[in-house]
């Protein structure tokens, strides 16, 4: 799990997110967007608005937790960026006017997570718990963006685990889940061309956790899932 306190969860992903910075994970998910006005939804320590920026984007940042939009706050500066607390599961009449004057054309979640105190995970659960929230709040999102006329495209990205030689089946798996969970009745279509995925270079004691888990395939590897899911017509 990722922390179950704020503190444990922050510093989880201070560390973490840093990795994933030097790798250039957030560069190739900030540069599969196009549009300039983006709805950041969960922004963590700001490592993703970091790069949201680099590219020249105007970010509306929402986080539900005052110590993430303050690490991110720190992180970015103030250029080019707002930031709200905000939970979008329920947002306020002021929190939502903020949103919708800004006008955003794009849509993104990446890497959602929370802390165990809010999704309820414990060890041992199959990270059932985590899921679920996930789901959840992915819904929200679609649910959002389809309220909001402004918006174009929602990009979702998350880390998983795939046979790396199965990725090209690994899209089509993606573009259904999507579309039948989070996508379901909404009027946003997912391609398969827009089903990508990025191998993650995971330490020995990881991969070996995912040899455990995954025994029928020893080519197992994590890995981040993206979908950029558009407007229909």
């Amino acid at each position: 799990m990722s922390g179950a306190s704020v503190g444990e969860f922050l510093g989880y992903w201070q560390e973490e997110g840093a990795i994933y910075a030097r790798r250039g994970d957030y560069d190739w998910m900030a540069a599969q967007l196009g549009g300039q006005r983006v709805l950041e939804i969960g922004c963590g320590p700001g490592f993703g608005t970091q790069a949201l920026l680099a590219r020249g984007l105007t970010v509306l940042a929402v986080d539900t937790l005052p110590e993430c939009l303050a690490a991110t706050r720190q992180r970015v500066g103030a250029d080019g960026v707002t930031l709200i607390e905000a939970d979008v599961a329920a947002l306020a009449a002021g929190q939502r006017s903020v949103i919708e004057a800004f006008a955003p054309d794009t849509i993104v979640c990446w890497l959602m997570g929370a802390p165990a105190s809010v999704t309820g995970a414990v060890n041992g659960d199959g990270g059932r718990a985590v899921i679920a929230y996930r789901e959840a709040v992915h819904r929200r999102v679609a649910e959002l963006a389809t309220e909001l006329s402004s918006v174009r495209c929602i990009h979702f990205v998350d880390r998983t685990a795939i046979a790396w030689q199965a990725k090209d089946i690994g899209r089509d798996t993606l573009v259904r889940y999507h579309i039948e969970k989070t996508l379901r009745g909404l009027p946003f279509v997912a391609e398969r061309d827009h089903a990508r995925y990025r191998k993650l270079e995971g330490s020995a004691q990881e991969l070996a956790q995912l040899r455990r888990a995954y025994p029928a395939n020893a080519g197992v590897v994590p890995t981040l899932a993206s979908l950029l899911a558009e407007r229909k017509p």
